[in-house]
């Protein structure tokens, strides 16, 4: 049968298992649970301990906002991915499971990762309305040009191209952002008091160095010496006067190889100690002072393990799903697109635990913004320079039921912050997950035919 948009990715896309269906069957499938709760592990570590103490340098370096590193960094680590399955799917399975896979779990990145960010918060995080709303329009711009330019079933080389140039714009307003923020909230501070007061009072809860006022709203100011992110843990205020040569670093980081003194904590410790030694072996620990300078190829190299790992993890939940007899398009909407997203999740999770709302929701959204890019990168290498005598072949069956969805999961997102006053906790959390519920029951019900006119299709065959 016929590839299609909402298909799902099937194991004929990985290597197979290392036990037989009937071996799986008679008890195997409990060793694949397993490795998929050790890869949920491996990501947390390697998001904790590396890939965002190096985003942390690398704001402090650059003066970045927590959105807008939220928006760039973070977004392009946590979703590489997605940049891999949209690569693997131009040049190896020539298929669409890029497609699939990041139109799929979109709907996932703004509502569960959000209501996973309020459930699992026990701090209130403020948030700022520039931020979000700026990051949504990008993303509605973005899959808006995704949609149109594969409605016809082939992607042109100026199509892929003009893909590439949204985000170039996106990021040239990213560049921008202090100035464009402070001229916004001049304008239109009188008439969106409550967005203004939001601010304030994150500014109370949140004091950071490089905020003040300026003639009515709070203004943020390109330089800051601490974004806050890692306070609870160590004093990064050190780390980022030290980088601006306004301090020297006193003490060094705690050795990862301490033993923790709670219980719980301790045999958490001991089963991810091989994890541990193989990512200290291997990535330089910029909380270091010796490593502090080889920040960015911590960054690199952490993202590289979350792609690493976050094949792994997919690779099993697929193999599970197909032993346990799930359908393949109740999978695609549910365990593999949470399963594919967990580097943001988790990334996303941890911010929101500092009180970071803002860093966190421009992560989820921005990440999406990449994702849509992570679609012209191999589109536009394959039709510009590889294969230039014509179009990629795609399809866009269930492309209407796609746009849909994608448009009024952002509209839903901007209407319960808005509704919640501008703020993550569990209330908005326990809002985005009835929301993304309620979606992934009509999904599937679309997928598996009971809705619409959609017979079920099974990718790869």
């Amino acid at each position: 049968s016929e590839n299609r948009t909402g298909c799902v990715l099937s194991s004929s896309e990985f290597p197979e298992g290392f036990f037989t269906p009937q071996e799986r069957k008679d008890g195997g499938i409990i060793i694949y649970f397993l490795i998929i709760l050790y890869m949920f592990l491996a990501v947390s570590i390697v998001c904790d301990d590396y890939f965002l103490p190096s985003l942390e340098i690398i704001s402090e370096c650059l003066g970045l906002s927590q959105d807008v590193a939220g928006a760039t960094f973070m977004a392009a680590g946590s979703s590489a991915p997605e940049l891999v399955t949209a690569f693997l799917g131009v040049f190896v399975t020539k298929g669409d499971i890029g497609i699939s896979t990041i139109l799929g779990s979109a709907i996932y990145n703004l509502l569960g990762i959000s209501a996973a960010c309020g459930l699992l918060s026990s701090v209130v995080s403020r948030l700022s309305c520039w931020p979000l709303f700026r990051d949504c329009l990008a993303y509605t711009i973005s899959v808006a040009a995704v949609l149109a330019m594969i409605s016809d079933n082939r992607v042109y080389w100026y199509e892929s191209a003009s893909l590439l140039l949204i985000y170039g714009c996106y990021i040239l307003v990213l560049c921008f952002d202090i100035k464009i923020n402070q001229y916004l909230m001049k304008k239109f501070s009188p008439c969106c008091t409550c967005f203004t007061r939001a601010m304030e009072e994150n500014a109370e809860q949140q004091p950071l160095a490089g905020w003040q006022e300026e003639s009515g709203p709070l203004i943020r100011k390109q330089s800051r010496t601490d974004s806050g992110i890692f306070q609870d843990k160590l004093d990064y205020s050190q780390l980022s006067a030290s980088l601006h040569g306004l301090d020297e670093i006193s003490e060094d980081h705690p050795s990862i190889f301490t033993m923790p003194e709670a219980d719980m904590k301790r045999i958490l410790w001991v089963l991810s100690l091989p994890i541990i030694t193989l990512l200290y072996l291997t990535i330089p620990d910029c909380r270091r002072q010796f490593w502090r300078n080889w920040f960015m190829v911590t960054f690199f190299i952490s993202a590289a393990w979350i792609s690493a790992i976050t094949y792994v993890l997919v690779w099993m939940i697929t193999i599970a799903g197909e032993t346990l007899g799930i359908p393949e398009s109740v999978m695609g909407l549910t365990l593999l697109a949470a399963g594919t997203s967990v580097p943001d999740t988790v990334a996303s999770v941890l911010v929101a635990r500092k009180g970071n709302g803002d860093m966190a929701m421009s992560n989820i959204v921005g990440s999406n913004v990449f994702d849509m890019l992570c679609l012209g990168i191999p589109w536009f290498i394959k039709t510009a320079f590889i294969n230039t005598s014509g179009p990629i072949e795609v399809n866009s069956s269930g492309l209407t039921y796609t746009a849909i969805s994608l448009i009024c999961s952002v509209v839903f997102i901007l209407l319960a912050v808005h509704l919640n006053g501008w703020k993550i906790d569990k209330k908005m959390g326990a809002i985005c997950l009835v929301l993304y519920l309620v979606f992934t029951i009509l999904s599937i019900l679309y997928e598996l035919g009971i809705i619409g006119n959609n017979p079920t299709r099974v990718c790869g065959n």
